[in-house]
């Protein structure tokens, strides 16, 4: 049989998501922070539309009322038949007793009542932008004379956020080509800055100049400084031979040394504080449930201008028939316009189904805590609500739950499972680490519990964990070993 090229047709079957799909999916996973920025650009690109500052007042059209999506938009694309406007949102009571959805205000903020009586806003109340460590050493160095302000700035740059300088004085010069001791002499200008400690190229010398500062510097506080590393380690005895003092002057001297702060930097902001907003408001109802409600801060409320359409329409046509061009324009202004509102109502839509299925699933952490929480899987979720587990992936990214108990990101509630020790009902994971923080808080200082102890009153709390869980727990949390715990502990007592 003879080789050769051949053409052939055939016809095949694929999925293939669509830009708008694309654009569903990504406003899924957006932060309310992040879609409001979005949403900006695109009244920007979108003449047709506006937001709706007042519902009802006659210069937009209203979303009609919403309808539950049938489809996962990870599977199935976006419902054409989903009303747009989020504000028509309705209760949807999936349990009575557990809990109950009502909207009949955009949050819990909106209700009218203050948080305590008589308490009014208060302007003072709303946080500033923190300025950053450089602005404020810039600014203390327009004091200094000319000619040495460019390479006072040149070291406030490789000054990092904790205020230690990042680079040698000796590859600084080489750098500039100065005299090294023509650095240092502005490096010390630079080191009287506030705050205290500042420009230091370690941790010695962050500390001699605090103590400089505070007039304490003398042989043995200089002597106690160059040897933290025999303060890291406890060794008291080998401390007061070095210092030369007694064993009620070294209390002292550490009690001192306590006092300043190793990361002066960190006293100044690094730029704008940006404060987390729910999503979703969650609390107790009248009948004893649990009410569940968007935020509707967050939601935007979107309608197309129709009169501002009709004036564009109608000055077109009094010209003669509307160029291709501008119909076509207008045409997908309208069309983007719609489908955003559609898109926007199924966002919201999909998080309160996600919302209502976490509280009925969690409702023990939500009454008694931490230590309550359930082990959740996002599968869990998808079947309770179907939809897929990507779906609710995107869902449970960057939104947050406000509840009684403070804000949680949406993605705290899903946690591993943890083996009971007799058999019972499988523990969290977050509850397990807790429970594992509270061990160590009750401990003795001058005792701390070993890993191998805590094993064994962890079983008794019924949870079943291997010693190197335990490690892992232990460093995830940030808590040092027994053997350094004990060491810190012997520091402070004396």
């Amino acid at each position: 049989m003879a080789l050769g090229p051949r053409l052939d047709l055939r016809t095949s079957q694929t999925l293939v998501i669509s830009p708008q799909l694309q654009a569903a999916i990504k406003l899924l996973t957006l932060s309310n922070l992040e879609l409001a920025n979005e949403l900006a650009a695109e009244l920007d690109r979108n003449p047709l539309l506006e937001l709706d500052d007042e519902a009802g007042d006659g210069n937009g059209e209203a979303p009609p009322e919403p309808a539950p999506p049938e489809a996962d938009p990870d599977t199935a694309g976006m419902d054409t038949e989903l009303a747009a406007d989020e504000g028509a949102h309705r209760a949807e009571d999936f349990d009575a007793d557990l809990v109950e959805e009502r909207f009949h205000h955009d949050s819990i903020a909106d209700s009218g009542a203050p948080a305590e009586p008589g308490e009014d806003f208060n302007f003072d109340q709303v946080a500033a932008d923190d300025i950053t460590l450089a602005e404020h050493l810039e600014r203390q160095a327009r004091g200094l004379p000319p000619g040495d302000q460019p390479l006072a700035l040149h070291l406030i740059s490789l000054i990092d956020e904790a205020g230690y300088l990042t680079e040698p004085v000796a590859e600084i010069a080489e750098r500039l080509g100065l005299d090294e001791a023509e650095v240092e002499r502005v490096l010390r200008q630079v080191q009287t800055f506030d705050p205290t400690g500042v420009g230091a190229r370690n941790l010695a010398e962050c500390i001699a100049l605090q103590a400089i500062e505070a007039d304490r510097y003398d042989p043995c506080m200089a002597a106690l400084i160059g040897n933290l590393e025999l303060v890291a380690r406890g060794d008291l005895a080998q401390l007061r031979r070095l210092c030369q003092v007694d064993a009620e002057d070294l209390a002292d001297m550490l009690r001192e040394l306590r006092g300043y702060n190793p990361k002066p930097g960190h006293l100044y902001g690094g730029g704008r504080t940006v404060t987390v907003v729910p999503d979703v408001f969650v609390r107790r109802g009248p009948r004893g449930g649990w009410t569940v409600e968007l935020n509707g801060a967050t939601l935007p409320r979107l309608i197309v201008n129709r009169q501002y359409q009709a004036r564009l329409s109608a000055r077109s046509t009094r010209s003669g028939p509307a160029p291709k061009p501008e119909r076509q324009f207008l045409d997908s202004c309208l069309s983007q316009a719609q489908w955003l509102m559609k898109a926007l109502d199924q966002r919201a839509t999909t998080i309160m189904k996600v919302a209502v299925a976490l509280v009925e699933e969690q409702q023990a952490f939500f009454e008694k805590g931490v230590a309550h929480l359930k082990p959740l899987t996002l599968r869990q979720i998808a079947d309770t609500i179907e939809m897929h587990e990507s779906t609710v992936s995107r869902v449970t990214s960057n939104k947050y739950l406000a509840c009684d108990r403070g804000v949680f990101e949406l993605k705290y509630f899903f946690t591993n499972a943890i083996q009971s020790s007799d058999g019972g009902v499988d523990a969290s994971a977050e509850a397990v680490r807790q429970r594992l923080k509270a061990l160590i808080d009750a401990e003795e200082p001058l005792k701390p519990l070993s890993d191998d102890k805590l094993v064994e009153l962890l079983k008794r709390d019924g949870y079943d964990l291997a010693r190197r869980t335990v490690t892992k727990y232990r460093e995830a949390m940030g808590i040092p070993s027994s053997f350094d715990r004990r060491r810190r502990a012997l520091v402070r007592a004396a």
